[in-house]
């Protein structure tokens, strides 16, 4: 990764002063460092709308590291954002000059503008997100309409994590009746009920993070965790008795947040209330990657993140360039009618069918499995996950039989779906040995009961004892026989 490629963001809320730098392709950057110090810039406020002199040295000692670790790494491009706690203060703009003294050039963030970057970080790691957004911060609660890669209508609200204790000790109906009368004469809120809610911000993150927990689900990654609205009830009971001791059963909570947990599922289960939505959708992306994404042109916007995540990892691990879009082309006839969301797994599959190469042989199967689950994939729900595993498990020798955890991510039919799709990987890896011209000369088809493979005479010698093994594995798996031909190859 290149100096050049990489940007930051500084983003000062509430709760929280933080670091992040980026890297990787501009469609679906990557985080390459990630630090943040607990300020609480926002609880001034509560005492007469003033940052506290002790959170205001705080946050700056911190954006004076965060000035020299950007130096020492090089990055040029910084953007250093300001929220709710200063945008309110009574002394934010005070606090903003010293800030430039440091020598960042900070902005402060409207409440639409952070409600337009939390719907654009949604948008950025799931392009066909069709509901509202919800950003709990310290100091606000941005609610957003997306659609069609677009942000529609959106609404800042002061109902940050920081402020909700005090509104529930009016009463126990006092948070939701607060939420309906500001809600009040926004239409758009509405067109919420039976769509996904999507949960942006760290403690309705952290909420996921200990429902993963308690349910026992197998694959701990917030993106695109999903969970029934129901689920908001749940965890306002869930967390009615929690206590910091839970960080000794789940070490990846933050501490920190532990105390202000039964607040934010209050809020959630208010906002459930409100809006009548589908279900609860976590996104790992949030008003940072959306500040990142809004600056893409729209050429790049269109491109699908997970391609270019896979594409990236691909050329950064694999032995041969080119050959995973060579090896896509080749065994797409076997596949035409399968629906796009399918073809966008099958093609970020083939992307990725090298990257094991350097494991021992006895371990690329169960390394393909395990990058394909844990890799940091934008754009990838839990069920793609699972059917990219069980492809890169048959495509690197898995044998028949896919891992167990995959079963409870992804159907039976679609994983034998992916196998057979890591099984036509496998052929074509034996055929070419990662070279272009047997690829180029040689057709993979369907016909009623049969696996075709159309061979070209000058390429006939490649056919070997493995390659018949190979294609016959593919063909059962399919329900098929194999069957392989010498003859010259024409151009469709």
């Amino acid at each position: 990764m290149s100096v050049g490629q990489r940007s930051a963001i500084i983003d000062i809320g509430s709760n929280s002063v933080r670091l992040v730098v980026y890297g990787g392709p501009p469609r679906a950057p990557f985080t390459l460092f990630n630090e943040k110090l607990l300020a609480g810039l926002g609880k001034g406020l509560l005492d007469g709308g003033r940052l506290a002199d002790g959170s205001m040295k705080s946050a700056l000692g911190a954006l004076t590291r965060f000035r020299r670790l950007v130096e020492m790494m090089g990055v040029k491009d910084v953007q250093v954002v300001a929220t709710a706690a200063v945008r309110e203060a009574s002394n934010g703009a005070e606090f903003l000059d010293h800030v430039a003294r440091i020598g960042f050039s900070p902005r402060i963030l409207s409440g639409e503008e952070e409600a337009i970057g939390a719907g654009y970080g949604v948008l950025s790691s799931n392009p066909e997100a069709d509901g509202v957004v919800g950003d709990l911060g310290g100091g606000s609660l941005e609610l957003v309409r997306i659609r069609k890669g677009q942000v529609l209508d959106k609404v800042s609200l002061p109902l940050g994590s920081l402020r909700l204790a005090a509104i529930r000790a009016k009463g126990p109906s006092a948070l939701n009746q607060t939420l309906k009368a500001m809600l009040r004469g926004q239409g758009w809120i509405s067109e919420a009920a039976e769509r996904p809610f999507y949960l942006v911000g760290g403690s309705w993150r952290t909420l996921a993070r200990l429902h993963i927990h308690k349910c026992g689900y197998p694959l701990p990654i917030l993106a695109n965790y999903e969970m029934s609205a129901q689920t908001a009830a749940q965890l306002v009971r869930m967390t009615s008795k929690i206590d910091k001791s839970i960080i000794k059963t789940v070490p990846t909570l933050s501490a920190s947040r532990v105390p202000a947990l039964n607040d934010a599922a209050a809020l959630l289960a208010s906002v459930v209330r409100q809006l009548k939505p589908s279900k609860l959708v976590t996104c790992a992306n949030g008003l940072r990657e959306g500040l990142l994404y809004a600056r893409l042109d729209d050429a790049t916007r269109a491109l699908d993140p997970l391609l270019e995540d896979a594409r990236a990892e691909g050329d950064r691990q694999g032995r041969f360039d080119q050959h995973g879009r060579l090896i896509h082309r080749w065994i797409k006839p076997l596949f035409d009618g399968e629906g796009p969301e399918y073809a966008r797994l099958r093609h970020a599959a083939c992307l990725l069918a090298d990257i094991a190469w350097q494991a021992n042989p006895e371990f690329r199967a169960e390394r393909g499995v395990q990058t394909a689950l844990q890799g940091n994939w934008t754009g990838a729900s839990h069920r793609d996950r699972a059917m990219l595993a069980a492809t890169l498990h048959a495509s690197f020798g898995g044998g028949d039989e896919v891992p167990d955890i995959l079963a409870s991510l992804a159907t039976r039919d679609e994983l034998v779906l992916a196998q057979s799709w890591g099984l036509a990987i496998r052929l074509a890896q034996r055929l070419s040995g990662g070279t272009e011209d047997p690829l180029e000369n040689s057709r993979l088809s369907l016909t009623p009961g049969v696996v075709r493979l159309v061979v070209s005479p000058c390429q006939a010698d490649l056919v070997s004892d493995q390659v018949n093994r190979r294609l016959k594995v593919l063909a059962t798996v399919m329900g098929r026989k194999p069957e392989i031909t010498i003859d010259a190859i024409r151009d469709d």
